[in-house]
């Protein structure tokens, strides 16, 4: 299994633009994106369930709420919290419960993250889907940022259909299936591919770090 680094990144962008004119233009625009990481774990977990549905900056002002709560953030120490608790951080009662069958998971069902690693994508994906309030994109970003594999795709992620019906000269953004289609070409570089994409949307070199921080 191939992880994206600091050294293959760069050299990933160089082969895609190198095969596909889309991405060729946004590497002439904007170099290599950044690597983008989050650490494995719970936490991380917890934050991309916060952030479904809703903008990146609600998502991150929640969890650092829940953060400043806690301390540190852990399955053991999320349980003991009420919904009212919860409400009061930000969490929707959907959300709430969702983070808890997951802390549940962790703490009684000895869910280990760690255990991931040993995984191929389909067979971490799966895992991932198996877990209350995780779908495709939840598990697809947990894997492109906290594991940096390198040939995940975040299906139904709009500012990636966005950002390819913009490199496109598109009237309007395409499908999420037009836009998996695609990505196909992008193997085994996917998750470098939707890196150039979010780069893009963001800005280029002109985005601000502390809006995907």
């Amino acid at each position: 299994m191939v992880r994206v680094d600091e050294r293959n990144l760069p050299v990933a962008c160089a082969e895609l633009a190198g095969t596909d004119a889309v991405l060729a233009g946004l590497h002439a625009r904007n170099g290599p994106p950044p690597l983008w990481e989050r650490p494995p774990g719970f936490p991380s977990l917890v934050r991309l369930i916060l952030e479904q549905q809703v903008s990146l900056a609600s998502g991150r002002a929640a969890f650092d709420r829940l953060q400043t709560r806690l301390g540190e953030v852990t399955a053991t120490r999320f349980l003991p919290l009420d919904d009212e608790e919860l409400r009061a951080v930000g969490f929707s009662r959907q959300k709430a419960r969702y983070v808890r069958r997951l802390a549940e998971a962790v703490v009684e069902q000895g869910f280990r993250f760690g255990d991931l690693g040993k995984l191929d994508d389909d067979e971490a994906t799966a895992a991932l889907l198996a877990l209350s309030g995780v779908g495709p994109w939840t598990a697809a970003n947990y894997l492109l940022f906290a594991e940096r594999r390198a040939d995940v795709w975040p299906h139904g992620d709009r500012a990636l259909v966005v950002s390819l019906g913009r490199a496109l000269g598109a009237a309007a953004p395409p499908s999420y299936d037009e836009a998996d289609a695609r990505a196909e070409r992008w193997r085994p570089w996917r998750a470098v591919a939707a890196r150039m994409l979010w780069h893009d949307y963001l800005g280029g070199p002109a985005y601000d770090p502390a809006s995907v921080s």
